[in-house]
């Protein structure tokens, strides 16, 4: 008997071997790479098939087939302490507020719907609903495929956008908000996403800049409005920009200057507690600043919509795109550079 998964048969057509690309088959509870000189097998596991290259990837097989805890759960707390936290969420203000993401994601949506009727959009990190991201999830002519790298709410792949699980050309869109700091090799996963998007297929990425460390060992990278763009160089820009900014990095930077002081957990969450309370209200200096240039060199995090290109954006191309506010210090010393 065929183990039932989540994903349809129209997705589950689109899908390769994470390994060597080749052709999946779906057999009794797992998925069977079709390539004889690969024969990988990859399990389902309540109905979510498991596409994880081992050789390359911080994750194995065995993680998800025995349920351990990966980057999702590990930062969900159990016991009294999880339930105070969880109502202490609901209750207190958040020092976080992503300005733009719900205005641009319609934009996005809008995009995809003019290039194609019914559009299949890739979520990376995709187990919870992004900022945002909820105003578009609701359009039926819009199928999304959310996977992570954990067993979350939204769950239906798990796969690792290092090598991902999609045949070449085949995806409309592709999402992934507060994902690639995540990741330890940023440049190959977007190699990746632009692998699978068809021909003027769009990406859809949100990146922080000024961020402390925020899942513990699973936090590697961050960005400048240049350094990102440079990122998605084999993308044409359609717009980017900051979606948080400096309201927003100094509630931060208030609140770890004080986590700072301790390791002990309830000490931390008490921290957390009264930082929340204390500055949540310098995220609204946002609304005023978002889009001034200065933002641009202080912004807690950037955006860009990007469409697939043959061409790749050079670096000589690149610094000329430099919108900050410090554009006369960089031309006082652009000669220094040539």
């Amino acid at each position: 008997m065929q183990t039932r998964i989540r994903i349809n048969n129209e997705v589950l057509q689109r899908l390769c071997c994470p390994i060597c690309h080749s052709k999946l088959e779906l057999v009794s509870d797992c998925l069977k790479c079709l390539n004889p000189q690969c024969k990988a097998s990859f399990p389902v596991v309540d109905g979510i098939p498991i596409l994880i290259n081992e050789s390359s990837s911080l994750f194995n097989i065995e993680d998800f087939v025995h349920h351990r805890s990966t980057t999702y759960q590990s930062i969900s707390q159990r016991g009294l302490l999880g339930k105070i936290e969880r109502l202490a969420r609901k209750l207190l203000p958040a020092i976080s507020h992503n300005i733009k993401a719900r205005q641009i994601f319609s934009k996005f949506a809008e995009l995809l719907l003019e290039q194609n009727e019914n559009p299949v959009v890739l979520i990376l990190g995709g187990s919870i609903v992004g900022q945002g991201l909820k105003s578009i999830l609701s359009l039926s002519s819009i199928q999304f495929v959310e996977t992570d790298v954990s067993f979350g709410p939204r769950t239906v792949l798990v796969c690792d956008a290092h090598d991902i699980p999609f045949e070449d050309g085949t995806l409309d869109g592709v999402i992934l908000q507060s994902v690639l700091e995540h990741v330890v090799a940023p440049d190959r996963c977007v190699e990746e996403i632009h692998r699978v998007l068809k021909d003027e297929g769009l990406v859809y990425a949100e990146t922080p800049f000024m961020q402390q460390v925020h899942w513990g060992k699973y936090d590697f990278t961050r960005f400048t409005y240049l350094g990102h763009r440079r990122l998605f160089r084999k993308f044409s820009e359609v717009c980017s920009g900051a979606v948080a900014g400096p309201g927003m990095v100094l509630a931060w930077s208030y609140q770890y200057f004080f986590l700072s002081l301790t390791k002990a957990k309830l000490a931390r969450k008490l921290i957390k507690a009264f930082a929340m309370l204390s500055s949540f209200w310098l995220k609204y200096f946002d609304y005023i600043l978002i889009d001034k240039p200065g933002t641009l060199d202080a912004a807690s995090s950037y955006y860009l919509i990007g469409r697939k290109s043959n061409q790749v954006l050079s670096d000589r191309e690149l610094v000329d795109l430099y919108k900050g506010a410090d554009r006369e210090l960089v031309d006082l010393h652009k000669d220094d550079w040539e």
